[in-house]
């Protein structure tokens, strides 16, 4: 039993095989003349497709290469463009929310969570707390 075929090469080479074989043999088989006409115009269009595939498909590769080019240079450029509008503008300035940047509004302030005072210490007050004693 003969394994059948399953990738285009494999399959192009047989039928390639078959028309050279029926070539040779059609006076001995003229009853398959059609079929051998027919199937070498198919096997015509099945390699010419296949060529375009292969000429498309690199084609591809190259606009891919392209693409990814002209992103980075891109990216680079807006990089170069976001920087120079903040300098425009300032770093603190709202009107770069516009061009999507984050303004700077300085830093939060962490606040140091009070301690609750035991039942026994007197009540201290926030301000005098905060003032040395003079």
């Amino acid at each position: 039993m003969v394994k059948k075929e399953t990738t285009y090469p494999g399959i192009f080479g047989g039928i390639q095989r078959l028309l050279r074989t029926l070539e040779a043999n059609k006076d001995e088989l003229p009853q398959l003349e059609p079929f051998r006409i027919k199937l070498t115009g198919l096997l015509s269009q099945v390699l010419e497709v296949n060529q375009q595939q292969v000429a498309l498909k690199a084609s591809k590769q190259e606009a891919s290469k392209q693409l990814r080019r002209l992103t980075r240079e891109g990216q680079r450029l807006s990089t170069v463009v976001l920087t120079a509008i903040k300098e425009h503008y300032g770093s603190r300035e709202e009107k770069i929310a516009e061009f999507g940047l984050q303004p700077f509004r300085g830093r939060k302030v962490k606040l140091v969570p009070e301690e609750p005072a035991s039942p026994d210490a007197p009540p201290v007050e926030p301000a005098a707390a905060a003032r040395p004693d003079r």
